[in-house]
This record gives C-alpha cells, structure tokens and sequence, in this order.
C-alpha cells in the first residue's frame, strides 16, 4: 500500500485508524510519563522505533533521489511534528489544566484546514467546514463535560503569567501539529509513506539524543518494571511506526484539509479507552459530544454521492 495510491475508502480507514491508535497510546501512557523525563522518553521512542524500521530507509528502485527541497521538509515534518509538537504539549499541559488543552487542542482541524487553503490551494467546501464544525464542537464539548471542579481548582493553581504561557504553548503545539498534516500531504507525493515513517523517525531521533544521553545518564534503569517495559514499546511502534505510515498513507488520496476531520478519532478513542481499561464514566453531555464528533467525519466521509474529492 505504502508503493501505490489506495482507494478512498482504505484511505479514510488508514486516516481514522491512525488517531484513533493514537488517542489509544496517550490514554495509557500515563504509567510512562510517570515513569521517565519526557525527553528521555522521547528519545527511547525513537530509538526503538529506528530497530523496527531499519528496512524502510532503504529507497525503493521506482523512487526518485531526494531533492533538497524534500529533504527540507523531511526535517521540517519531523522537528514540527515529532520534536516541537511533544514539548509544547506536555508543557503547555502541565502549565494548564485538562480543559484548557482540550479545548485549545479542538482547533486542530480548523488550523489543518485554513493552512492546507493558505498552502496548497485546496479548495474548502461547505461540507468540508461543516465538517470540522462538527469536529470543533464536538471535542470541545468532550474537554468540557465532567471537568468543572478540575478546572476551577487548576484555575487558582496557576499565577495568570503561568497560564498565559501555557495556552500559548499548547496554540503552537496546535500549529505544529497543523503544519505535520501539511507538510506531510506534501511529502505522500514525493516519497513512499513507509520512507516518510522511517525518515521523520531518524530526524527525530538525532533531535532527542544529545538531551537523552545527557538524562540517560542520571537515571536509573534498573528501577523500571516489566509492565511499563512493555508499554514502553507498544508506544515506540505505535507512536513513531504505525500512526505515522497510517497517516502518510491516508494522505496520498484524502485532501489535507479534509483529513483534519479524522483527528476526532483520537478524543473518541481516548474516551473508550478510559471507559473500558480505566473504569472511567461517560454522562450525557460526553456522549453527545462523541456524537457530534462521529458526526462531523460523517459529513466529510459519506456525502450524498460518493465523493471524488473536494
């Protein structure tokens, strides 16, 4: 699939299986946050994921040399998308609240929309923003329901200058995540998805390694337990392997700014996980705002007649 272009339905699914694997991973990933520095962890991530995708940095005979413009965006994809985006998040979040990146974090398919419009001409429809709409609101409403108290009890935490930088940090966490969905549309036309995957992954792990040698050093191995060994590379392949060639293979059929669509897919899949492996509850506002998510990958996925594109 990686050599050829799939259909439209295998593309959706690719697309809506890569956040929904990704919403999956950060619900439990709670035990590995807990366990190691995020750059360190980082920096484990990628270098697991390079063993596993050892064969996918050769470059396939049909494939063209790379030009140094797709080199650039090659770093570009990876420093934005891998590196940055990890950062900002975890420290916006951190420096927050839940609601407050939730929220913030629901404007990713908006921004993946306006960036595809404002650099590669895609051409937005009615349904496409009707769509992300859906999508906007929806997990908006996912972040809100249930965390009142949690974010009142964060809101007097947090001093305003701290609260200010946070939200700040998880905006550009939005545009990088925004500029990897762009980019990578970009990408999908010059390169297979799998050298895309094993290629960003490599960027990615010469990023980390001068911060992961440097933690590596202080930190004690020995104390770590089997269970989040395990865990640990369940989220390497899943994070740096799988969601990414997914993702990259999706996007050589489904216009980027449609695709911004799917990212509901990781709230809903979060929300099941935490339900079925968490004990976690679902009240009436959540599953309303899971249905106007599903919702809105409807309005862009099942039109009236079989899209041929937007």
């Amino acid at each position: 699939m990686s050599s050829i272009t799939a259909s439209r339905p295998v593309a959706m699914l690719c697309l809506a299986s890569s956040m929904a694997l990704v919403g999956s991973y950060v619900a439990l990933s709670k035990p590995l946050a807990a366990t190691f520095p995020v750059l360190l962890l980082a920096w484990l991530r990628f270098g697991i994921g390079g063993v596993a995708m050892l064969g996918w940095l050769k470059r396939p005979v049909d494939e063209e040399p790379m030009s140094a413009q797709t080199r650039r965006l090659l770093f570009l994809e990876s420093f934005l998308g891998n590196f940055l985006f990890t950062i900002c998040m975890i420290t916006g979040v951190s420096l927050t609240n839940a609601l407050t990146a939730g929220v913030v974090m629901a404007s990713i398919p908006a921004v993946i929309a306006l960036m595809s419009w404002s650099f590669l001409k895609e051409r937005i429809g009615l349904r496409t923003w009707l769509a992300i709409g859906c999508a906007v609101l929806g997990i908006a409403l996912l972040a809100v329901a249930g965390h009142g108290g949690e974010a009142g009890a964060a809101a007097s935490e947090d001093g305003g200058g701290r609260a200010l930088l946070g939200k700040a940090l998880l905006l550009a966490a939005v545009v990088c995540e925004a500029s990897y969905a762009v980019i990578g549309k970009k990408l999908t036309g010059k390169l297979s998805a799998k050298r895309i995957t094993s290629l960003i992954n490599l960027w990615g792990f010469v990023l980390t390694t001068p911060f992961g040698l440097y933690l590596a050093l202080g930190f004690d191995f020995g104390a770590v337990t089997a269970d989040v060994w395990v865990l640990l590379l369940f989220y390497a392949l899943a994070a740096c392997m799988w969601t990414v060639w997914l993702w990259m293979t999706g996007l050589k059929t489904i216009p980027a700014a449609q695709s911004g669509v799917f990212t509901v897919m990781l709230p809903i899949s979060a929300a099941l996980v935490g339900v079925l492996a968490l004990g976690e509850t679902l009240d009436g506002t959540q599953l309303l705002a899971l249905g106007i998510a599903i919702l809105g990958m409807l309005l862009a996925t099942l039109p009236t007649r079989w899209l041929r594109g937007q």
